[in-house]
C-alpha cells in the first residue's frame, strides 16, 4: 500500500512521540509538524528534517493523516478545520471538551467520509490485546489507576477527565452494554478539581464496573481485573502483562497453560500469563490508525467510542462533584 502523508499538531510532550513514530512506521511519510510554539515547532521540525508549518491551513491538500495533541479546548477547532479539508485524524484524548462538540465533529467526519479516532493508548497495550484470544463476558470489572502527584499534568481537569476516562473506555469495551446507572464519589486534595475519584458503574446487561482513581498516590499503578463465569482476567497495564486464569473444560482441554485443582471440586483451572513489555504502544496506536486510513475501514476506537467515554466521564465528574459539594456544604 502507498504512504500516507502525515503531520503532528501540536508537539509538546506527547506530540513529539507522535512525530518521532511517524518518522519511522513504514505506512507513514512524515511531511510536517505544527505548533502555535513557533521555537518548539521548528526545533521538532528540524530534527526530523521536516517542514516546520507557519499556520494550521498549511496542512490543508499537503497531508492526508494528522494527529491533534493540542490541549482538549482546542480539540474541537483544530480537528474540524482538519477535517473540513478531507485530512483523517486521531485526536489525543478525550475526543471534545463537551458532547455536543464530540457529536459535531463525528457528524463532520461523516459528511467528509474521513477515518476520525481517539488516543485511548491503553487499547494497545499487550494486556489488553491479549484478551482477543478469549471469550470475555465480563460480569465484573475493578480498576484501579493511581499516579503521583504531578503539578504540570492536567490539574485543570477533574481525575476522572485524565486519569479515569482509560478505565472507563475499557469497560465500555469489555462490557459492550449501555450503562444503566453511576454511583460516585470525588474529592479535591490539593487542586481545584477532583483528585481522587471512584465511580461504580452498571450496565444494563447486570454488569458492574467498580473504577477508582487518583493523582495523588504515592505508588503508581495501573490495574484491570475481570470477573466473569468462565474464569478470571488480572491485568496489570503498567507491565504489560495479564494473567489468564479460565476454568478447564471440553472447549479448551487442549489449550496451553498449567493446570491447577480448584480446590476440592473436580474442576481445574488453566492458568497462563502472558507478557509484552518489549512492544511500544503509541507505535501500534499510530499503525492500526494508518491502517484503517489505508483500508477505509474501521478504527480501533471509533468516535462513537470516544464520544460514549466523553459521556460517561463527564457524568461521574457531576454526580461526583455534587457529591461533594452536598457535603462540605
Amino acid at each position: 500500500m502507498h504512504k500516507l502523508k502525515t503531520a503532528v499538531v501540536g508537539v509538546g510532550h506527547l506530540g513529539q512521540h507522535h512525530a518521532r513514530w511517524y518518522n519511522n512506521i513504514s505506512e507513514s511519510e512524515l511531511i510536517g509538524v505544527f505548533d502555535i510554539d513557533s521555537e518548539k515547532c521548528h526545533n521538532v521540525a528540524e530534527q526530523h528534517k521536516v517542514i516546520a508549518f507557519d499556520n494550521l491551513s498549511d496542512l490543508f491538500g499537503n497531508v492526508d493523516v494528522a494527529s491533534v495533541a493540542v490541549p482538549t479546548t482546542l480539540h474541537y477547532e483544530v480537528a474540524g478545520q482538519l477535517i473540513k479539508n478531507n485530512i483523517h485524524c486521531l485526536i489525543e484524548k478525550p475526543i471534545a471538551v463537551t458532547c455536543q462538540e464530540a457529536e459535531l465533529l463525528i457528524n463532520l467526519a461523516q459528511e467528509r467520509n474521513v477515518i476520525l479516532s481517539v488516543g485511548y493508548i491503553e487499547r494497545f497495550n499487550p494486556a489488553v490485546q491479549a484478551l482477543k484470544d478469549y471469550d470475555t463476558n465480563p460480569r465484573f470489572i475493578e480498576a484501579h489507576r493511581l499516579a503521583v502527584f504531578e503539578p504540570e499534568r492536567g490539574t485543570d481537569v477533574a481525575v476522572i477527565l485524565d486519569l479515569m476516562s482509560h478505565d472507563i473506555d475499557l469497560a465500555l469495551h469489555l462490557i459492550k452494554a449501555p450503562v444503566k446507572n453511576i454511583e460516585a464519589s470525588a474529592v479535591a486534595v490539593v487542586s481545584d478539581t477532583a483528585d481522587i475519584a471512584n465511580a461504580r458503574l452498571t450496565f444494563e446487561n447486570g454488569a458492574v464496573a467498580n473504577l477508582t482513581a487518583s493523582r495523588i498516590s504515592l505508588r503508581p499503578m495501573r490495574k484491570l481485573r475481570i470477573f466473569q463465569k468462565s474464569g478470571y482476567f488480572s491485568l496489570d497495564l503498567a507491565e504489560k502483562q495479564a494473567d489468564i486464569y479460565r476454568l478447564a473444560s471440553a472447549a479448551n482441554i487442549d489449550s496451553p497453560g498449567f493446570r491447577i485443582p480448584l480446590g476440592k471440586s473436580e474442576h481445574e483451572i488453566i492458568y497462563k500469563k502472558v507478557v509484552g513489555r518489549e512492544e511500544d504502544m503509541l507505535c501500534n496506536e499510530l499503525t492500526a490508525f494508518l491502517k484503517a486510513v489505508q483500508l477505509n475501514s474501521q478504527p480501533e476506537v471509533t468516535a462513537f467510542d470516544a464520544a460514549e467515554a466523553l459521556r460517561v466521564a463527564i457524568e461521574i465528574d457531576r454526580i461526583g462533584t455534587n457529591g461533594a459539594a452536598a457535603r462540605d456544604g
